[in-house]
């Protein structure tokens, strides 16, 4: 497996053709399983779903909106936040798509761990949360049992504003919070992702 880091400032559009291409590359047998690391430019983003009120008013949000192939309703994505897109071969394990969200999840409560956050899980919520604060959001999608689209977990203060324009994750009342914060100490982007990997490495690992 190989871990890309694309950066900062890139468009959702083109994270999703990373996306696409490292799905293709795995059907056809001419890549390997990726991660993909960056920062979004700002967007709000939503599963193709018919109830699509957690965008509330959309004409009016601040950045713009992609509906998209993953599970579940809207979120923001944008600078100080860290998103991963794992491309990985859940043919090659055992086809759990719930296995799957649960080791997302753990590699994100071990990294959370690493910098003092007792990080942790809500009983029916997907997710990443310290208490009733949630750090992370989690959306899948397959494509003939491929994984594609992943994580965002807040690490600076200044990726939660946006979120106040929408019901995150569709779920009424919920705080969202950072890593920065949560740790009550400078975090960086890139600090976090250097943290995360070997984690991630270990969990999905094969054999």
């Amino acid at each position: 497996m190989k871990t890309v880091h694309l950066g900062s400032g890139v468009s959702y559009e083109d994270g999703l053709k990373h996306q696409d291409a490292a799905v293709d590359a795995l059907l056809d047998s001419s890549g390997e399983e990726t991660l993909f690391l960056l920062e979004h430019a700002p967007v709000y983003t939503i599963g193709r779903l018919r109830d699509q009120s957690s965008l509330r008013d959309a004409s009016m949000l601040p950045a713009p909106v992609v509906e998209t192939n993953r599970g579940g309703q809207a979120t923001y994505h944008g600078p100080g936040q860290l998103v991963g897109y794992p491309i990985l071969d859940l043919r090659e394990r055992n086809r759990d798509l719930h296995a799957h969200l649960r080791s997302i999840e753990e590699a994100l409560i071990l990294t959370c761990r690493d910098f003092d956050i007792p990080a942790g899980r809500r009983e029916g919520l997907t997710g990443v949360w310290v208490e009733n604060r949630k750090l992370a959001s989690i959306g899948v999608g397959v494509r003939k049992w491929i994984s594609m689209h992943g994580f965002a977990i807040n690490i600076t203060p200044e990726s939660l504003l946006p979120f106040f324009a929408i019901t995150p994750c569709g779920i009424d009342g919920v705080i969202m919070s950072s890593v920065e914060q949560e740790a009550r100490k400078p975090v960086s982007v890139a600090d976090f992702a250097d943290a995360f990997v070997p984690h991630f490495g270990k969990l999905f690992a094969r054999g």
